[in-house]
């Protein structure tokens, strides 16, 4: 079995963001700004590019995306460290 690497919500997001920023869907302002873990499985949330009325805008399907690619890329690799 695979041992996840205890990391600390700060180091994680610092990961996150940079791999966001490598990513090639990346638009300029995505970024994540929390992260929590439930059973196992990292969720991350961040600037999702809502209108005005909290609805979604052409670039909010691709920032979902990206927040799922970092789910299903660092989930397996990291645990959060209990504050």
């Amino acid at each position: 079995m695979n041992q996840r690497k205890v990391i600390s919500k700060f180091e994680l997001l610092l990961i996150a963001n940079h791999l966001i920023q490598e990513h090639d869907d990346y638009i300029a302002g995505m970024r994540a700004d929390e992260v929590e873990e439930k059973d196992g499985v990292l969720v991350f949330k961040g600037h999702c590019f809502l209108d005005t009325n909290g609805l979604p805008t052409p670039n909010s399907p691709s920032a979902f995306n990206i927040l799922k690619y970092l789910t299903l890329h660092l989930s397996n690799e990291f645990t959060l460290r209990q504050s």
